[in-house]
């Protein structure tokens, strides 16, 4: 099953699909099924015609993974043995689907405390399921895995602004874009960017990306509770996803100038950093690592 689930984060995540290629051969076939789960379901609702019954048809899902009879769906049957296996809390795959219906309606932010909530639930689980597949040396590492989610979900917001405007979307914060409430934002949303919203873009998006620098910062403080080959493939994934800010500072931070991106040599080469940098961390014994004991619920720890 590994090689169709291996062209699923190939075809939707370039980044991801390199940086995997450096875990152990047992952890990336975990990872590719965590992966591919959380895929699914996000294009479950994004691609529906009805986005709420496919959202309900992935609640009933978890139910059967959590508690039902084994299913026919080979994904669903991988990921259910991988959640016993792994010792994986309901809590965050239903934090992700809670994460989805915020997107329904859509919601907005008013500010980055409110934006903090969403980033959690859509990235920072994704980041704590992670740690359950990779195992840790302590319980400590887990907040920081959560924020690390975090800040490459805010990478992906400042990257796809002028995408999600398009699909009637804002996660920016709107107050500190001029708007004074939701209603203000939804009826801008029903046509174009206008000029003087986008004037005001660059500045929240370099003030998000140095939230994002923040949270990077933390994030990566709990690598060192990794196996070292893991260690290594975080270290690798965050250095791409928080050097999509390099070419977005080289547009002076307008995303509406063109969608920002990394060539693979670039990436390569954000690989060959992660390497010098994971070289400084001693390998840990075999068995010093194990499935997560603490369940980590969004709260003000993870708010940079």
């Amino acid at each position: 099953m590994n090689a169709p689930l291996a062209a699923v984060i190939q075809h939707h995540s370039k980044s991801f699909a390199l940086a995997s290629r450096l875990l152990p051969p047992a952890v990336r076939a975990d990872v590719l099924v965590l992966y591919a789960w959380c895929r699914r379901a996000d294009d479950t609702v994004d691609l529906a015609a009805d986005p709420a019954a496919g959202l309900a048809r992935l609640e009933a899902e978890l139910d059967a993974v959590y508690g039902g009879p084994p299913s026919a769906d080979p994904l669903l049957a991988a990921f259910a043995q991988l959640v016993r296996r792994c010792a994986l809390p309901r809590h965050y795959p239903q934090e992700l689907l809670a994460g989805m219906a915020m997107d329904l309606a859509p919601a907005l932010y008013a500010d980055h405390t409110a934006l903090a909530l969403y980033c959690y639930r859509v990235a920072g689980v994704v980041g704590l399921m992670m740690c359950h597949v990779m195992r840790v040396a302590d319980d400590t590492a887990l907040p920081r895995a959560a924020q690390l989610g975090m800040a490459m979900q805010l990478t992906n917001i400042c990257r796809d602004v002028a995408e999600d405007w398009q699909r009637g979307r804002l996660y920016l914060p709107y107050r500190a874009l001029g708007f004074a409430d939701e209603a203000a934002v939804r009826a801008a949303l029903t046509g174009p960017i206008d000029a003087g919203l986008a004037a005001r873009l660059p500045a929240q998006v370099r003030d998000t990306l140095a939230r994002a620098d923040a949270y990077y910062r933390c994030g990566t403080d709990g690598i060192g509770a990794l196996d070292w080959r893991c260690g290594l493939a975080v270290r690798a994934a965050a250095r791409i996803y928080r050097g999509i800010g390099a070419p977005l500072a080289r547009q002076d931070h307008q995303p509406l100038a063109g969608r920002a991106y990394l060539p693979g040599w670039r990436k390569a080469g954000q690989v060959l950093v992660a390497l010098a940098g994971q070289c400084g961390v001693a390998a840990r014994a075999h068995g010093t690592t194990r499935v997560p004991t603490r369940q980590v619920e969004f709260g003000p720890e993870l708010c940079l």
